[in-house]
C-alpha cells in the first residue's frame, strides 16, 4: 500500500506540476487570443443570455433550460474549493496566489467557452432520446474514429475521479464540518445525505436541473452577503489587502506569524492549481451539463457556460480570499476550511464559523449532485445507457461510505485522475479551435 501511495503521489506531482499548469494556462491564453478576447468583451451579453435562458424553450433541443444547465455546472464547481481551496492556496502561496487564481479564471473563460461550444455542437442523442455531449463526444464526432481512444481516456478518468472528488471527498468534508460545529455523528450525515442525493439524482438531469436552479443562486448570494459583512467590518484593510495580492504575485513573501513564507513560484503554482480545482476550466465538465440544455446555438450556450468560471472564481473565490487577507488570519498558521472559518469568526464572533459550516455543507452537497451527472455521462459513453441506473445506485451508496472513511489516498487518487481529465480535453480544444472560431464568426455575423 505504501508503494501504491508513493506511486500515486509521484504521478500527482507530475499531473499538477508546472508543465500541466503551463499547458492549461497556455491553452486558455491561446484560445483567448484566437477568439480576439471575445469571452471578456461579451460578459454582459452572456449575462443577458443567462437571464433570458431561465425559460426552458423547445424540449426537442434539450432536456433542461440553459439557466438550469449553467446552475448544474455551477453546482459542481462552487464547492469546497471556494472555501477550503482558496484558503489552502493562500496558506501555501501567500496573498499573491489570489492574483494567479484571477489570471487562471480570466483565460479560463475562453477555455470554458470553447468546451461548451464544442460539446453542444457535437452533441448527439442517446437511445433514450436525451441529448448527451462533452469532450468525449467532441473528440468522437469532431476528430473522428481514429481519435476515439482519447475520448475513451477522458471518460475513464472522469468516471472514476467523480467518485472521489465529486462524491466521497465532498460528503467527508460535510460530515467533519457538521461534527465539529454541531456534534452531528459522521454516520448520520452520511445516511441523511444519501437519502437526499438519491431522491434528486434518481430523477435524472431534469430533477438535478430544477434543484440546482433553486439552490445554487440562493447559496451563492447568501455566501456573498456573509463575506461582504466580513469585508465591511474590515473595510479599512481592503487597500492594504490588494497591495499584498499584487506585490506578492511577483515578489517572494517572508515568513510572518504562523505563515512560513512563500516564493513566487509557490504563489503561481498553488494559485493556478486551486483556481482550476475550483472552476474546472480545462477539465471539460461544463460542456457535459450544457449539452443537455435547450438551445439551437452552440455559441449562445458557450457565452452562458463561460460565466460559470467568472462567477465561481472572480466573484465567489475573490470574496473568500479577500476576507482571509483583510482580517489578517492568513498569518495565523491555519489552513483549509479552518482558515476561512477564522476569517468569518473574527468579523462575526459566535456565528461566523457556523455560517461558514452551513455554506460548506450546501456547497459540498450541490457538488455531489452536479458531479453525479458528469460521472453518469462518462460511463454512458463507455458502456451505453445500460450503465445509467447501476451508476446512480452505486453513486448513492458511496455517499455514507465517504462520510465515515479515511480518504487521504482516495483524495490523492481522485485529484490525480481529475488532472488527467485535462489532457484529452486540452488536446481536443487545440485541434478543434478553428471550428469554434468559425462558429463564433458565423454567429456574430448573423446577429
Amino acid at each position: 500500500m505504501e508503494f501504491l501511495n508513493n506511486l500515486v503521489n509521484s504521478v500527482n506531482g507530475l499531473v499538477w506540476g508546472p508543465p500541466m499548469l503551463v499547458l492549461i494556462l497556455g491553452t486558455g491564453l491561446f484560445l483567448m487570443i484566437f477568439l480576439k478576447f471575445m469571452p471578456l468583451t461579451r460578459i454582459p451579453t452572456g449575462l443577458a443570455l443567462m437571464w433570458r435562458g431561465r425559460t426552458k424553450g423547445d424540449e426537442a433541443t434539450g432536456e433542461i433550460s440553459p439557466f438550469q444547465a449553467l446552475m448544474t455546472s455551477l453546482a459542481a464547481t462552487v464547492g469546497t474549493g471556494n472555501i477550503a481551496g482558496v484558503a489552502t492556496a493562500i496558506f501555501l502561496g501567500g496573498p499573491g496566489a489570489l492574483f494567479w487564481m484571477w489570471c487562471t479564471a480570466l483565460v479560463g473563460m475562453a477555455t470554458k467557452y470553447c468546451e461548451v461550444v464544442l460539446a453542444v455542437h457535437y452533441r448527439e442523442k442517446d437511445d433514450r432520446g436525451e441529448h448527451v455531449g462533452g469532450p468525449m463526444y467532441a473528440i468522437k464526432n469532431g476528430l473522428g474514429k481514429k481519435w476515439i481512444w482519447l475520448g475513451t481516456a477522458f471518460a475513464i478518468f472522469g468516471g472514476l475521479a467523480g467518485f472521489g472528488i465529486g462524491n466521497m471527498v465532498q460528503v467527508n468534508s460535510m460530515a467533519h464540518a457538521l461534527e465539529t460545529s454541531f456534534s452531528v455523528p459522521l454516520w448520520a450525515t452520511g445516511l441523511i445525505t444519501m437519502v437526499i442525493v438519491g431522491l434528486v439524482i434518481l430523477g435524472g438531469i431534469r430533477r438535478i436541473g430544477v434543484v440546482a436552479a433553486s439552490l445554487v443562486p440562493f447559496m451563492c448570494l447568501a455566501y456573498l452577503i456573509a463575506a461582504a459583512v466580513v469585508l465591511v467590518v474590515n473595510a479599512s484593510a481592503i487597500p492594504a489587502a490588494f497591495d499584498l495580492i499584487f506585490t506578492h504575485a511577483f515578489t517572494p513573501i517572508a515568513a510572518t506569524g504562523g505563515f512560513a513564507g512563500a516564493a513566487v513560484m509557490a504563489a503561481i503554482r498553488f494559485g493556478v492549481a486551486r483556481g482550476i480545482f475550483s472552476n474546472e476550466a480545462g477539465l471539460g465538465t461544463a460542456g457535459i451539463a450544457q449539452a443537455a440544455g435547450t438551445t439551437t446555438s452552440s455559441v449562445r450556450s458557450g457565452m452562458i457556460g463561460m460565466l460559470g468560471t467568472f462567477i465561481d472564481t472572480i466573484i465567489v473565490c475573490s470574496m473568500t480570499g479577500l476576507a482571509i487577507i483583510c482580517t489578517g488570519v492568513w498569518t495565523s498558521g491555519e489552513s483549509g476550511a479552518a482558515l476561512s472559518a477564522a476569517a468569518f469568526e473574527s468579523a462575526m464572533p459566535g456565528i461566523g464559523g457556523i455560517i461558514l459550516t452551513i455554506a460548506l455543507v450546501v456547497f459540498a452537497f450541490t457538488t455531489i449532485l452536479g458531479w453525479s451527472y458528469f460521472g453518469e455521462k462518462c460511463w454512458e459513453f463507455l458502456v451505453g445507457t445500460r450503465a445509467i441506473w447501476p451508476f446512480r445506485v452505486i453513486w448513492v451508496l458511496a455517499v455514507p461510505f465517504g462520510a465515515i472513511a479515511q480518504l487521504d489516498f482516495a483524495w490523492l487518487l481522485a485529484d490525480t485522475l481529475n488532472g488527467l481529465m485535462a489532457i484529452p480535453n486540452l488536446v481536443s480544444l487545440l485541434l478543434l479551435s478553428p471550428v469554434v472560431v468559425k462558429l463564433t464568426k458565423e454567429y456574430f455575423a448573423r446577429s
